[in-house]
């Protein structure tokens, strides 16, 4: 039993839902489950009208530390329920959570200990994204997460500002009074952007802790998608960029530039490329009106945030749309934003010979990349597999950019196939790298497509250059003549095989794989259901 379980009641948890029966009372089991820490769960019911209601208090039926709230109108948004939980917590710490998510066994003691014993007003743990019904596990900013640590001043992280999640941290209850800290009320999107901004220019002292404190919950399929997901109106956008706006503005205005400055630099790493990425999927309609905001949002922006790396792939996409009224490059732009970024050909240059985006916005320049080792560069590899009975094969492609590949000297290209749920690495290979005609390199390997097995494999590489070092990249995957269609294949292990390559949201290389007769009827199936009315 952990030490402080044996102390007074310290913690009030509250938990908000609508519409989520169930699911509601899963999270509030795991927080009363948390033991004597939690002296109370205040649940908020957002005037549901699916039964929430009801679930909620017939568990508050039988369990005395359970209060439960029902607001008499909808609110619209998450913010307005946790106000309600906070103006009714009567503990001296308190912490929120979801209806949909669950806090892990001692997250809670884990949370009150570091509190107590650092005098911090805010601690906060590490958080776990689950993908449902997979099971696969996301670490969130895990970077921050590695090793405790304790901030006098939330300047001392401004990597803080990243993390944007309120359900990872205990409060001291009256930090949050005696600042009159609240999030914003009503139907406000990314509620919790700014609730953390008012939380961080507050200057309070942290703590964060590694242990797992909050397991996030996402169902892709569900038929309501969270704010977080619902990303297909352009309004989802605004949202987000009026969350960024005020969150820079809030501690900008609390004398916290440091923290200010860091906002805009994770809206272009964070935020900008996420949203580019998903560009392609969206219609015409939808691109114009997201360029036309986001030049808009991003014309705010001075010298100061453009000049920390302008070449970083966050702030090169901010450049390029800044630089063109219209949409333009979709394609190479989602190569730009992808994880770890791919700046794809052609490599222009200016009249001078300065490296810039393209021949028609040469204002754009990437100057800084011939003084770059070539392990440094957004490196941009082509791949291209083609199932095959006898042996399927994996085409690569490295290209030259601005002359630093080749002083570099790439000798290999270590190839490894990763299953998407689990993580599980196969099909690793090391290829050596030829140099081509046009002054590209290649390489091509066979693929065991049995060993890899049933699921959805993803290609990761690193390119290893002749002095030892090496960078890790991912693969553009190239289509046309075929490339990116279903194939049938003998197999030894399964009898047959159903192979399909196809590119992901930022482009890159994947495979689907299913296995045996039953997993290819079962996928030909599915296709059918979707064509047919």
């Amino acid at each position: 039993m952990h030490p402080h379980s044996l102390q007074p009641p310290h913690v009030s948890v509250v938990v908000i839902g609508y519409n989520d029966a169930a699911h509601i009372a899963h999270a509030v089991r795991s927080a009363l489950a948390q033991g004597p820490t939690v002296g109370e769960v205040v649940a908020v019911d957002d005037c549901s009208t699916d039964g929430s209601h009801d679930v909620l208090t017939r568990l508050a039926a039988d369990e005395p530390r359970l209060r439960v709230i029902r607001r008499e109108r909808n609110s619209g948004g998450c913010g307005s329920p946790r106000n309600d939980g906070i103006a009714a917590a009567t503990c001296p710490y308190v912490m929120f959570l979801d209806s949909d998510d669950v806090l892990p066994p001692g997250a809670a003691d884990a949370l009150l200990a570091s509190a107590r014993e650092e005098r911090a007003e805010v601690v906060s743990g590490l958080c776990v994204r689950r993908e449902l019904p997979s099971g696969r596990e996301v670490r969130w900013q895990e970077a921050l997460y590695s090793a405790g640590a304790v901030l006098d001043r939330p300047e001392q992280q401004p990597r803080l500002v990243y993390d944007t999640l309120c359900v990872n941290k205990l409060y001291r209850t009256d930090f949050l009074r005696e600042h009159a800290i609240r999030f914003p009320e009503g139907r406000f999107p990314y509620e919790d952007i700014v609730f953390t901004a008012r939380v961080l220019a507050a200057a309070p002292r942290m703590a964060l802790i590694p242990d797992r404190v909050y397991q996030w919950h996402v169902r892709r399929s569900a038929e309501r998608l969270s704010i977080s997901l619902d990303r297909a109106d352009v309004a989802n956008w605004q949202a987000r960029t009026e969350a960024n706006r005020q969150a820079y503005e809030i501690l900008l205005g609390a004398g916290q530039k440091k923290l200010a400055r860091a906002v805009r630099a994770k809206f272009l790493d964070h935020e900008l490329r996420m949203y580019v990425r998903e560009l392609a999927l969206r219609d015409a309609q939808y691109r114009r009106g997201w360029w036309t905001h986001t030049r808009s949002h991003l014309a705010g922006y001075d010298a100061a945030d453009w000049s920390a790396d302008p070449v970083a792939p966050g702030r090169l996409l901010a450049r390029v749309i800044m630089a063109s009224p219209e949409p333009r490059d979709l394609s190479r732009l989602r190569e730009l934003a992808a994880r770890p970024a791919r700046l794809c050909p052609p490599y222009a240059r200016a009249a001078d010979g300065t490296p810039v985006w393209s021949d028609d916005l040469p204002q754009v320049t990437l100057e800084p990349y011939p003084a770059r080792p070539a392990h440094r560069l957004p490196l941009a590899v082509d791949a291209a597999l083609r199932p095959r009975p006898r042996a399927t094969l994996l085409w690569l492609r490295l290209h030259e950019m601005y002359g630093q590949v080749a002083a570099a000297g790439p000798r290999t290209l270590k190839v490894e196939w990763r299953h998407r749920e689990s993580g599980h690495a196969a099909g690793r290979a090391t290829v050596p790298l030829v140099r081509a005609a046009d002054g590209a390199w290649s390489a091509r390997t066979v693929v065991d497509l049995s060993a890899l097995g049933a699921g959805t494999w993803d290609l990761r590489l690193r390119v290893t250059f002749a002095d030892g070092s090496g960078a890790d990249v991912t693969a553009h995957a190239r289509a046309g003549a075929g490339l990116l269609r279903r194939s049938v294949v003998p197999s030894l292990r399964f009898g047959v095989l159903l192979a399909q390559p196809y590119a992901t949201h930022s482009g890159a290389l994947a495979v689907r794989v299913a296995t045996g007769l039953s997993g290819v009827t079962s996928v030909l199936r599915g296709r059918l259901r979707r064509l047919l009315p």
